[in-house]
């Protein structure tokens, strides 16, 4: 029997809709526990309640911290968060890049509240402490479990607003066969980054799409507003239009670093193209995001910043955890 230590963040797995007014995270953690079938030994602790849109880097630092902690502890097998959809992908990309145990997370939640006529957060946690115990899983880093399928947290993606399994992209690691967990294949790890400290609350890392007509006024506009890196969103394969690679090269003398991502839900970056596309962005400055999309972009940024990475050294070290 595996001990699984559960923290609790709030989310659609513990919102009810109340009377009058739209749903609120209000189940503790101990509550989520109540659906749990007990076959492993579960604690649980609250960190956060709410929802996961409202989450900032503070709050993604507090949930990082509290899970490290649980990692050291001898008695804890692995390690469970509840949180919600909409930004689970941030959080569980941060808690993938300070990894650094053979211990598994999980990372899970809902798509319907719990106060549903047919909930899904209890099956859902039901299959997150099963991963999270699991022998198996050990060495494979941070997971999102959704809906019967577990999938590494670098590359995932919440891809469907309302569907029971609204997370694509990564790797499947696992998936549910009735009752019984499927292990298919064990993600890439790479050497841990250091926990991020306070200055991670502040730092400043604002996106930026691209699209038919638009100008670089937003773009120029982050720069001097004190932004400390632009993640560019561009088209395809990492385009932008006219006056873009102008403003890159700009922002990089001004010693704001970029990371050219792209708005295509799938795919790599591959810089191609001239006359303002992803080959002269590139040559102006910016760093390809690889397969990392434009929000697991930003977070890796921000870490990366809030050590005190330099402009001058930012390409290098982003390219070796992107």
């Amino acid at each position: 029997m595996a001990h699984i230590q559960i923290f609790g963040t709030g989310g659609t797995i513990a919102s009810r809709k109340g009377s009058g007014t739209g749903a609120v995270a209000s189940d503790s953690a101990e509550v989520l526990l109540l659906g749990l079938s007990g076959r492993d030994s579960v604690v649980s602790q609250d960190i956060l309640t709410t929802g996961s849109y409202r989450l900032g880097l503070g709050d993604l630092r507090t949930i990082a911290e509290f899970v490290n902690k649980s990692l050291e502890d001898e008695q804890v097998d692995g390690v469970v968060v509840t949180h919600g959809t909409d930004t689970m992908e941030e959080t569980a990309f941060l808690l993938d890049l300070v990894h650094d145990s053979p211990k598994t997370v999980v990372l899970t939640g809902a798509q319907r509240t719990a106060d549903s006529p047919n909930p899904d957060g209890p099956r859902n946690l039901e299959e997150a402490v099963l991963a999270a115990g699991s022998p198996e899983l050990r060495g494979a880093g941070v997971l999102i479990a959704f809906s019967g399928y577990i999938r590494s947290a670098r590359g995932a993606r919440k891809a469907h607003t309302t569907a029971a399994n609204p997370f694509a992209g990564g790797c499947e690691v696992a998936h549910m066969a009735g009752d019984e967990l499927i292990v298919t294949g064990l993600p890439l790890t790479r050497r841990p980054l250091p926990l991020p400290s306070s200055a991670f609350d502040t730092i400043r890392v604002e996106i930026v799409t691209v699209y038919p007509g638009a100008t670089t006024e937003l773009f120029d506009y982050a720069v001097t507003a004190g932004a400390d890196a632009i993640v560019l969103a561009g088209s395809g394969v990492g385009n932008a239009g006219p006056g873009f690679a102008e403003s890159v090269a700009s922002a990089v003398a001004r010693g704001c670093p970029v990371v050219l991502s792209t708005r295509t839900p799938w795919g790599p970056v591959v810089p191609t193209y001239g006359n303002g596309g992803g080959t002269d962005l590139v040559s102006a400055g910016a760093v390809p995001s690889a397969d990392l999309n434009p929000f697991q972009a930003r977070i890796l940024a921000a870490l990366l910043l809030s050590h005190g990475t330099s402009p001058r050294d930012f390409p290098h070290v982003f390219s070796l955890y992107r």
